[in-house]
């Protein structure tokens, strides 16, 4: 039985076993008595609306999964799913991003990591990957880790890879999303001959040790979301967007400074 499919009382039970609470944990949280919470989770009680709502926020449940308990408990869905292409502003927003971080590398992936926007930066880290890998959709986790992608050109490919993988498995811890832990055995069966390994100390972020030529470039990375979406669309997207970590990588992304 799928997520969707079942109870709103069995959802709820799970969503708050998952986040490791009490029901008297949760029953403080929404201010209401573990009597009432019991009775909810077992079916004895029918949730009101408001009160799917305010139980999925304390469970900080995804909000695509948060419109499955509201229509498991009998109500139309309250967070619009809309296609990127109608998100207006947002859209804007990030085409903007992305084309003012240029020369460097940024892309946008959905929820199951495949690329929905880019700027032209992005050709750095896909130059040498296998043209079957860049075929939509193209799913950045298979393209980083895949022995055909850019995978065999990281220096570093032990501590590269144990930081992706540990965000997917931070990703299905929270979501729940059985696409995503399939993606996540996937990727890890994926060869690496080198072991994660601890950073050096003072070390403050794990970069990416990208061979080029005869050298190396060396780029760190930051992830934003949007804090306050409330379409399904908007609140799944990620950002990501590469800086250069020394001089010598920032002389090569920005080219020679001008006569």
């Amino acid at each position: 039985m799928t997520t969707m499919q079942r109870p709103v009382g069995e959802q709820l039970r799970h969503w708050r076993e998952r986040r490791r609470l009490s029901q008297l944990d949760l029953a403080l949280s929404a201010e209401i008595s573990t009597r009432h919470l019991s009775f909810l989770e077992n079916g004895r009680s029918r949730p009101s609306r408001d009160m799917v709502l305010r139980l999925g926020e304390r469970l900080d449940v995804p909000l695509r999964e948060r419109n499955r308990m509201l229509l498991s408990a009998g109500y139309a869905p309250v967070y619009p799913e809309n296609a990127l292409t109608d998100l207006g502003a947002a859209l804007e927003a990030v085409r903007h991003l992305l084309a003012g971080h240029e020369p460097y590398p940024a892309l946008v992936v959905d929820r199951g990591w495949d690329l929905v926007e880019s700027n032209s930066g992005l050709a750095l880290l896909t130059a040498r990957v296998a043209p079957e890998l860049l075929e939509p959709p193209v799913n950045v986790l298979r393209v980083a880790l895949h022995p055909r992608g850019l995978a065999p050109h990281v220096v570093n490919l032990g501590q590269w890879r144990a930081e992706l993988l540990g965000r997917l498995r931070r990703q299905v811890e929270i979501t729940a999303d059985q696409d995503l832990a399939d993606l996540l055995a996937e990727v890890s069966a994926y060869p690496c001959d080198q072991p994660a390994g601890e950073m050096p100390p003072g070390s403050v972020f794990v970069p990416l040790r990208l061979r080029h030529g005869d050298g190396e470039l060396r780029l760190l990375s930051t992830v934003a979301t949007f804090g306050t979406a409330l379409d399904v669309t908007l609140a799944e997207l990620v950002i990501e967007s590469f800086y250069p970590a020394d001089a010598a990588t920032r002389a090569v992304l920005t080219g020679p400074a001008p006569a």
